[in-house]
């Protein structure tokens, strides 16, 4: 079945509020550009303008527009909200909820600029932000120093993991519940472990 069908079809399944917002965002889409072609990746119609551009899927609550490159956009009447996952992406979504109208002047507006970057030959990856730089517990950093072993096993850790241990440090209250988890966390460090690794699957 080709894309265009997919995407009629999908959007005629919808209950009739989002089959509104679908129909009506996907012309908005196609008014920017003559030249966006429909595709349907990742069971959900999308918007593509020399590579992969835009997507949309109706859930439960409400309608998502996500953009690829949203990171590198600029966004001033605040239609994405930001999760902390998607700060680390270059992800951006616009959600609609029932009851509520597109703003379409600032949708096309991203829209737009998303072209722009798509011609300009921008890669999805310089759209993400930079991490923020993890600030080390300063008594976990004089522990790591003096532990070649738990020094070696850190600097080998994925950003995430390092980020797990820090929150951790410095989510402690008391000054004894921070020192008995640098100690922990010290300890586990030098095992290999991360912080979460008996809670995670397989």
């Amino acid at each position: 079945m080709a894309p265009q069908e997919q995407i009629n079809l999908y959007i005629a399944e919808q209950p009739e509020w989002q089959r509104r917002l679908l129909v009506r965002l996907r012309q908005l889409i196609h008014s920017v550009d003559e030249e966006i072609t429909e595709n349907w990746r990742w069971n959900a119609p999308h918007f593509d303008r020399e590579g992969i551009m835009v997507g949309m899927h109706a859930f439960k609550t409400c309608v998502s527009v996500w953009f690829h490159k949203g990171a590198m956009l600029k966004d001033p009447h605040g239609l994405f909200k930001l999760s902390e996952k998607d700060e680390e992406r270059g992800l951006r979504k616009y959600k609609i909820a029932e009851g509520e109208v597109i703003n379409e002047k600032a949708f096309t507006d991203l829209v737009k600029q998303a072209v722009k970057l798509n011609l300009a030959g921008v890669k999805l990856n310089e759209a993400k932000p930079a991490r923020k730089a993890l600030v080390v517990p300063p008594e976990l950093e004089n522990c790591l120093k003096k532990d070649e072993q738990a020094l070696s096993n850190w600097e080998g850790f994925s950003y995430s993991h390092k980020k797990e241990y820090v929150e951790w440090i410095c989510d402690a209250k008391q000054e004894e519940t921070r020192k008995r988890r640098v100690a922990q966390a010290l300890e586990m460090i030098r095992e290999g472990q991360g912080k979460e690794d008996k809670h995670r699957v397989g």
